[in-house]
């Protein structure tokens, strides 16, 4: 997906035309082959009609069907061109190995292909005609606004983390429990939840609270089998007993009653992994 370079009197509307392409751009998400196409092409659908009626980028003198017809078919292209690449990643497990390199090597393999689209879009339908000198202008906010949708992507489709208990349960105790209150010692860990600086311990014999970041606690936390199930929680697998979901959310109930989200980041690498 990419956007003509903005003429200078438009420049500072960037950063603001940018941040609403992020807000509207966050319900694509790749899955197993690629993306999930039926979103791509709702996203697609609802930017450009949001573009073309905003008049991004100095486009809005424009007859309405010559903007719609541009920014729809710009970003058609865009995403075509993402997904013949994303393939390849995929391919090589890039995306689950290194999403962040997947996300700049697709950035950088798409760019020069969109540069030379949005030149010719641009100057067809906005600029009387085609110059040759307008053609390198066009690579660097081509460019950037690739690395910053594919970014978005990578950042909506996090894995949680998991935290794995040994082979054959031998092994070193997880280092966690060490911090654990001396009146819960010993006791079946069901939950971390972060609250500020503070972590609620959910256990077998109550909760407590321990002061503890919880992404050092998700390192500690390794030697027990678990997930985070939500930026401010982490489940231990055995914990669980029930899960449930309404309204395009889920939840999973938890041995000793409590009842823990599951962030939509996290949903479907952890319906896939079984725990719901």
């Amino acid at each position: 997906m990419t956007v003509p370079e903005p003429p200078p009197p438009q420049r500072r509307d960037l950063a603001r035309s940018l941040r609403e392409l992020t807000k509207l751009s966050l319900g694509a998400s790749p899955d197993d082959t690629g993306f999930s196409l039926w979103r791509q092409w709702a996203v697609i659908l609802v930017t450009g009609v949001f573009m073309a009626l905003s008049g991004a980028f100095g486009s809005g003198e424009a007859p309405l069907w010559i903007r719609l017809a541009y920014w729809i078919g710009l970003m058609s292209a865009g995403t075509l061109l993402a997904n013949l690449v994303a393939r390849l990643a995929v391919r090589f497990d890039l995306f689950e190995r290194r999403p962040w390199l997947w996300a700049v090597l697709v950035a950088l393999a798409i760019t020069p292909a969109q540069t030379v689209v949005v030149w010719v879009a641009t100057g067809a339908a906005f600029l009387g005609g085609v110059r040759l000198d307008r053609l390198a202008g066009y690579g660097p906010p081509v460019l950037l606004v690739n690395l910053a949708m594919l970014a978005i992507t990578v950042l909506a489709q996090r894995e949680p983390v998991q935290t794995h208990a040994a082979a054959g349960g031998g092994g070193a105790a997880p280092t966690f429990l060490e911090r654990l209150p001396a009146r819960l010692r010993g006791a079946d860990l069901h939950a971390v939840q972060a609250e500020d600086h503070y972590l609620r311990l959910h256990t077998s014999r109550g909760q407590d609270i321990i002061l503890m970041r919880l992404a050092d606690a998700l390192k500690a936390l390794e030697g027990l089998e678990g997930a985070q199930v939500h930026r401010s929680w982490w489940v231990a697998r055995e914990a669980v007993i029930g899960a449930e979901r309404g309204n395009g959310r889920a939840s999973l109930t938890l041995r000793n009653g409590v009842v823990a989200p599951v962030s939509r980041t996290y949903a479907r690498a952890l319906r896939e992994a079984g725990w719901y």
